[in-house]
């Protein structure tokens, strides 16, 4: 669940491709007529249409999960199908991202659309897994972002502005959002927002929205002691820096469901937390903690360097700056929401105040340099355990009507993205 920072790289090249429109699938026919703009009855109509192999794609992919750095496969299935729907793409962006653009028929705005690739590491699986696996969504995420651009695509023709789909590697290891934003691919192409969608442990057929709110970031620490009682001290204070968190690990489903109802209430017991663990190794003391809100990391870090001038000779250093929280920008939040509740229905929709203490997202650096949403598309089946819904945990099983939902959902805010609604 919480998982350790990659070394930061900067991926340089793979320039992306110019401006020619494409066009495929011209002279068919498209539920909504051809007269306005793109209609969320003519989305949900395509949308329908591609469930099915929608679902076979899921699966495909779920069975030949590729660890961070390894989407060969995966990369490589993407851009075959945008190809197929007729987007002008570039492969091999930051690592083995895939870049897609889809231009509308009518002048607007660009907007991008992104989808992670990669699986888990089993060390990453709650418990440690045998294998890589899909147990983090990122195989519906990839395939909700296949359908929408295939859905947008069939419409082109009443498609206003440019939508660009960033296909990211590397997501768990949260080094291919850098890799990817390294390459220029935003300025490039005049990227204005972003979005994303990721499965949460919410009914299916629900969208949690992040209004102001997001996903903490992570910060790390390590003191080093030394003296005749170096090992003791290590130990004490492995346990007095232990002792800031204020949040701790879940270790049941009735834990994990506290979580999400905390997350939904204001002014709740996660609007602030301190979730640290850590652990003496011989002399050494290492820390890696997530905090919200994010200003929260220079009063953690004041804490240890205050815990730590306890002992004689330690040394305290933090090895990089802390990983930025992804924080969500409230404008863009308020209107998703607004455009769920009018074309999914007011159920549809719930509002997060707060943040999972345990997960962080390397999409914070596309939100740091553009607006966009980030929010969480429910995957729980009725009656399903939280666990099958939760990401990371071994028996993640999410239901595949939510790619139909999803689908629904993020082609119909695209297409009003670009056109400025």
């Amino acid at each position: 669940m919480q998982r350790a920072l990659a070394r930061r790289t900067l991926l340089a090249g793979a320039a992306v491709a110019g401006a020619g429109t494409v066009f495929a699938g011209a002279g068919e026919a498209v539920a909504g007529g051809r007269g306005g703009p793109v209609s969320q009855a003519a989305v949900d109509a395509g949308a329908a249409r591609l469930e099915r192999a929608l679902t076979e794609l899921r699966r495909d992919l779920h069975q030949h999960p590729e660890v961070p750095g390894q989407e060969q496969r995966t990369a490589a299935v993407v851009a075959g199908k945008l190809r197929a729907a007729g987007l002008t793409v570039t492969t091999g962006v930051g690592g083995h991202g895939v870049v897609g653009v889809l231009r509308g028929a009518r002048p607007g705005r660009t907007v991008a659309y992104r989808a992670d690739m990669d699986a888990v590491p089993p060390t990453d699986i709650v418990g440690t897994g045998p294998a890589p696996a899909h147990v983090c969504g990122h195989d519906i995420h990839t395939t909700v972002g296949i359908g929408v651009a295939q859905v947008l695509a069939r419409l082109r023709h009443r498609l206003s502005g440019t939508v660009v789909f960033l296909f990211q590697p590397a997501e768990e290891a949260l080094s291919g959002a850098r890799a990817l934003i390294g390459t220029g691919v935003l300025e490039r192409l005049g990227i204005e927002e972003i979005h994303a969608l990721h499965c949460g442990p919410f009914p299916v057929g629900r969208f949690a929205v992040t209004s102001g709110y997001g996903l903490p970031g992570q910060d790390k620490a390590e003191v080093t002691l030394s003296g005749p009682d170096a090992l003791d001290d290590a130990r004490r204070l492995a346990a007095d820096l232990g002792a800031l968190a204020t949040v701790s690990v879940p270790q049941t489903p009735a834990d994990l469901e506290r979580h999400v109802a905390d997350v939904e209430t204001p002014d709740g017991p996660l609007a602030r937390f301190v979730a640290l663990r850590a652990r003496a190794q011989e002399a050494t003391v290492s820390a890696s903690y997530r905090c919200w809100p994010p200003e929260r990391y220079a009063e953690v870090r004041a804490d240890i360097r205050r815990m730590s001038l306890r002992y004689a000779g330690a040394a305290t250093r933090f090895p990089s700056e802390p990983f930025p929280a992804m924080v969500c920008p409230e404008r863009e939040g308020d209107l998703l929401a607004r455009h769920l509740r009018r074309t999914a229905g007011e159920d549809a929709v719930v509002e997060l105040h707060a943040a999972f203490p345990f997960n962080g997202e390397d999409f914070a650096l596309y939100l740091d340099r553009i607006p966009g949403t980030y929010t969480f598309l429910g995957v729980r089946a009725p009656g399903a355990p939280i666990t099958t819904s939760y990401p990371h945990y071994p028996d993640f099983t999410p239901d595949e009507r939510a790619i139909g939902v999803g689908v629904k959902a993020m082609a119909g805010w695209l297409a009003e993205r670009t056109r400025g609604a």
